[in-house]
């Protein structure tokens, strides 16, 4: 699967945290990623079951196993409704800062140990199927809003954690 510019807001405001998304799967699950940043020369690469690399070198994730520790990025609040809505609210108070972005650069920099939760929802496969291995491959997890993994026929709510550890608080905030 291909998004050639995740991050349209990003990209036609001249702000480079878009990228090129690049995933494979296998029997429908997601074996191999590339997010590229072509104006910074950035490129994240993961494959199950191997270390995720930036620009060839070794990437991990930091331990950060409770919610009030945790940077989040988020989509635009507009973006959420009804029930998303409060569940986006419990999540962002329950953190110890925000920043609005998403799309494919604030999952890299989660894997890069940055940032510590993403929260999306609306996300298609091919927004998100490259994004799996790279997460993974630096320590991390990518799961839908009940913790389970992502599937190719959900509803696009999606969390990425940093930290593991951090999966059940979480889905908990985001459950209610």
């Amino acid at each position: 699967m291909i998004d050639p510019i995740d991050g349209t807001r990003q990209f036609i405001t001249g702000r480079p945290t878009f990228g090129t998304v690049i995933g494979l799967c296998r029997a429908g699950q997601p074996v191999l990623g590339i997010v590229d940043q072509p104006i910074i020369a950035e490129r994240w690469f993961g494959a199950r079951g191997q270390p995720s690399t930036f620009n060839g070198k070794p990437i991990r994730t930091r331990a950060c196993p409770h919610a009030a520790d945790a940077m989040l990025y988020a989509i635009s609040f507009e973006l959420y409704h009804g029930a998303d809505a409060e569940a986006y609210r419990r999540l962002r108070a329950a953190v110890r800062d925000i920043q609005f972005s998403g799309d494919c650069y604030a999952h890299a920099l989660l894997a890069m140990g940055f940032v510590d939760v993403v929260l999306e929802c609306g996300l298609k496969p091919w927004d998100w199927v490259g994004l799996v291995p790279i997460v993974e491959g630096a320590g991390g997890k990518l799961v839908d809003w009940r913790g389970r993994a992502p599937d190719l026929a959900g509803d696009g709510r999606l969390v990425t954690l940093g930290d593991p550890a951090l999966v059940p608080e979480v889905t908990r905030l985001l459950a209610g």
